[in-house]
């Protein structure tokens, strides 16, 4: 599988020369299964440049996977030129427990006066699927969702084909449980032996003393997630919208002296946007 990363940055896009290394949009990522079937994971502000990547290679079929639909994951969603084109197919899929149907909730970005183009200008056919508790099949890939900790709910996702597993677990806080939420060791069990683990990573220690309760891990709880579960590499993510590219180098590096004092194997990085990834 390949995964490529359109968007790394939570909570809002931010712009300037101390984000470069990073980037600035809002969560977005696509899997591409061995079959070329297109799974993007989110519709934060990185959709913007997927979706011209996708016209370009005249790809007009995609999965879209939503973890949640907090402002920051949806965003980029109006601006997803597909949605406007007649020979466009999406599925979305989307947690089955939310304040509103997925359809009202993707929708209603676009209801006045949110956006000046209602849905009306969506000529795509789109259509809804909850993801439930059971694995399913997206071509030869095979997905399983797992509840989030997180304030509303949402679903992770793990991809796993040709042997290979990737978790996505952005938006999940380790260190509190919100309704619906799981006990650390039910993300242990989901997470051990993966490949890749990409997870949140918002906060340093001192941050979470104010943050607690807001979604959102420590990028040390993220380390220790991936060290319990044997994962290859741990991907931190949902970078801070105050966190410059220097800051999130000294995470990684603080990271990776704890690596060092255990004696293991795990590689672990910051995820940028623009990154590619093959599993």
């Amino acid at each position: 599988m390949i995964i490529r990363c359109w968007g790394a940055r939570g909570s809002i896009p931010v712009s300037g020369k101390q984000y470069l290394r990073y980037g600035g949009d809002t969560t977005c990522l696509e899997v591409r299964t061995g079959s070329n079937d297109i799974i993007i994971v989110d519709a934060g502000s990185g959709i913007r440049e997927l979706g011209n990547y996708l016209l370009m290679e005249n790809q007009h079929t995609y999965n879209l996977l939503l973890t949640h639909v907090h402002w920051d994951h949806i965003m980029g969603f109006p601006f997803f030129k597909p949605i406007y084109a007649h020979k466009t197919s999406i599925k979305i899929w989307g947690c089955p427990v939310a304040q509103a149907s997925l359809e009202e909730m993707i929708t209603g970005i676009m209801i006045p006066p949110n956006f000046p183009v209602d849905v009306s200008a969506i000529n795509a056919g789109i259509s809804y699927r909850s993801t439930g508790g059971d694995s399913f099949q997206i071509g030869s890939m095979t997905v399983t969702p797992i509840a989030l900790n997180h304030p509303n709910q949402g679903n992770g996702y793990k991809f796993a084909e040709d042997g290979k597993s990737f978790v996505f677990l952005t938006d999940n806080e380790l260190g509190f449980r919100h309704r619906g939420g799981l006990e650390y060791q039910d993300y242990l069990q989901f997470v051990r032996g993966a490949d890749l683990l990409i997870h949140d990573a918002e906060y340093t220690e001192k941050e979470y003393e104010k943050t607690r309760g807001w979604g959102h891990s420590r990028y040390g709880e993220a380390l220790q997630l991936a060290l319990d579960a044997g994962v290859k590499k741990l991907g931190l993510f949902h970078h801070n919208q105050e966190r410059t590219d220097d800051a999130v180098d000294s995470m990684v590096e603080a990271c990776q002296k704890e690596i060092a004092r255990q004696k293991t194997e795990l590689e672990c990085f910051a995820v940028s946007q623009g990154a590619q990834l093959l599993l």
